[in-house]
């Protein structure tokens, strides 16, 4: 999304990529470049953009919070996703996490609870060109029905168990990549087989509660 050859902010992007995403075992080709070509600084507020890349999170108000690089890129490593994937997210927030899965698979919904955080990703994903999102306002575990089955679900938000709809609107061979608990939490993975869902914890993290 950024052309490197003039970007100003590229030194800090490679540090990024190197020091807190490499060294903690991301692999994947796709992720590491959307990671290098997403500008993360234009999702947070003006007066936090020298620590956009910065190892940890950032708040972006209304109580929400943009998630460190690193979750970042690791929960889009885990959706394992393609340049034909369909993915569901629930918690648009600022719209970064929204602008690196564009980069990475076909088409991306997102679902944001709060009209002014979606308003502003519109805006910054727009100013970005990333036309392959289609984003609305509404209650994320509801899911999008409509749009389902999905290649990939990531939820940016923690509720206490599952949402049962997102189980449901996954495709066979889909992932459910979602933080789940109140004072402690863990990343799963959820994957849709033949025979039911398989489920895998990841690592302790720590988001915001789901509302």
């Amino acid at each position: 999304m950024t052309d490197r050859a003039v970007d100003p902010w590229a030194a800090r992007k490679e540090r990024m990529v190197t020091d807190q995403i490499v060294s903690r075992g991301v692999k994947d080709p796709a992720v590491l470049e959307a990671m290098r070509s997403v500008p993360r600084h234009v999702f947070v507020p003006e007066s936090e953009r020298a620590r956009a890349y910065d190892d940890g999170p950032q708040s972006i108000g209304r109580g929400q919070t943009i998630s460190q690089p690193y979750i970042v890129a690791l929960m889009t490593e885990l959706a394992r996703l393609d340049p034909t994937s369909r993915v569901l997210e629930i918690g648009t927030g600022c719209g970064y996490q929204t602008a690196v899965l564009a980069a990475c698979a076909g088409w991306v919904w997102t679902i944001e609870l709060e009209p002014e955080l979606a308003a502003r990703a519109a805006r910054t994903l727009a100013e970005l060109g990333a036309a392959n999102v289609t984003a609305r306002v509404g209650d994320g575990s509801l899911g999008w029905p409509e749009a389902a089955p999905f290649d990939a679900i990531l939820v940016t938000a923690a509720p206490a168990d599952v949402p049962p709809a997102l189980l449901d609107q996954l495709a066979e061979g889909g992932r459910l990549v979602i933080p789940l608990g109140t004072s402690r939490q863990d990343l799963w993975v959820f994957t849709r087989e033949p025979d039911g869902i398989r489920r895998a914890s990841i690592i302790p993290v720590r988001f915001v509660l789901l509302r």
